[in-house]
């Protein structure tokens, strides 16, 4: 094959030029070469990166890296033939952990920690304890989190009540808050995450989005999480707009079992591989706190407490953020440091999604209509 000049090779960068790697153009280095390469060059690779490229050596027949993937690698991405070699089985893992890595500091344990509870590989968690970056930090969650509190804050003060602050007759008229007779309003279906009926309610979520909102996006990124906590935000308020066409909501709840749902999910699918502690344990507490919230909201919304001018706000934003977590996000989190777009099965779940979406949006411009749905007026 014909080689490309390499600009870093000018610059004494990695990776050294094709032509001392692989002097006969087979487009494959042996592994004996590039190692005798990696302890005389005066910019050696991190440990992470040379665990990377002995286990694409070791998961081929003859030994033998590519060099492509080698300039992937230093450019930090992964492949997708070293990602089957991971799937398969096909190479050597690290002997030492990095629960034996001596003399860190806080924020590095906190790391290390992290990537024991989000990841099951030990190739995936070492690629990702010595990548992390402090900057940027997972704003996404900790800045939403902070949003619904300071809501939560200035409508408690002035409404003077903090329990239960749907039964307050002021609260529906936030423009916030989804109601029914205010569906042509359209930002409503995503801005009734910053509402929450009371301190309980904004107190579960918070600590959820922080405990593994926070995690998940300091290792698969804002965007992605991003995109998977307001699919499930979204997902809830149309599914309640078809479901329980009288019901307003309020709450981040569909987010945030978005994230629970995924996270649980593939804890379960790769159970052998995780290595956080107590997690059966964790898994049966987090099951019974989250099923323990959907009954409350399902009390709250048939069996009201005390005499409401209205229908309280519906809980089928929890069924629907699951879904989505199950679904949307298992895919991502089963998609660690891979490309989304390149899988068939992003696109599956993009389509459903997207078919979901325009189905809800007809569903609110012509159903209530035709079906002569009796909606409470809007406050």
């Amino acid at each position: 094959m014909a080689w490309k000049p390499d600009p870093l090779s000018s610059l004494g960068r990695w990776p050294p030029p094709p032509q001392q790697l692989d002097p006969e153009h087979t487009g494959f280095i042996g592994a004996d070469t590039f190692t005798g390469l990696v302890h005389s060059h005066e910019l050696p690779l991190d440990p992470a990166k040379l665990d990377m490229l002995v286990a694409l050596a070791q998961s081929n027949e003859r030994g033998q890296v590519c060099y492509q993937e080698l300039v992937d690698l230093i450019s930090s991405k992964r492949s997708s033939s070293f990602k089957r070699a991971i799937a398969n089985g096909q190479r050597a893992l690290p002997r030492d952990g990095l629960l034996d890595e001596p003399g860190l500091g806080v924020y590095k344990r906190f790391v290390r920690y992290v990537a024991y509870e989000i990841l099951p590989r030990e190739v995936d968690r070492h690629w990702y304890f010595y990548r992390h970056r402090s900057c940027p930090p997972p704003v996404f969650m900790a800045s939403v989190t902070l949003a619904q509190i300071i809501v939560f804050l200035c409508y408690g003060a002035r409404l003077n009540k903090w329990v239960l602050q749907t039964y307050h007759p002021e609260y529906m008229k936030s423009p916030l808050v989804y109601h029914p007779g205010h569906r042509a309003r359209a930002w409503r279906f995503l801005t009734y995450m910053f509402m929450h009926v009371g301190l309980e309610q904004l107190g579960f979520n918070a600590l959820l989005q922080l405990m593994i909102g926070v995690p998940l996006e300091m290792v698969h990124g804002l965007l992605r999480i991003s995109l998977l906590y307001l699919a499930g935000v979204l997902a809830g308020s149309l599914t309640v707009s078809i479901t329980d066409m009288r019901a307003p909501v309020v709450g981040g709840s569909g987010g945030v079992y978005a994230l629970c749902s995924a996270h649980l999910a593939n804890v379960v699918m790769n159970w052998a591989g995780m290595r956080c502690p107590y997690k059966l344990l964790r898994m049966v507490l987090a099951l019974v706190c989250m099923s323990s919230e959907v009954g409350r909201a399902v009390w709250l919304r048939f069996s009201p407490p005390l005499p409401a001018s209205g229908p309280q706000p519906s809980f089928m934003a929890h069924l629907a953020g699951a879904v989505v977590g199950v679904s949307m996000g298992l895919t991502i989190l089963r998609s660690y440091e891979e490309r989304l777009q390149d899988q068939c099965g992003w696109w599956v779940v993009l389509l459903a999604y997207g078919t979901f979406l325009l189905f809800a949006i007809f569903w609110n411009i012509f159903a209530y209509d035709l079906l002569g749905a009796h909606i409470p007026p809007p406050p």
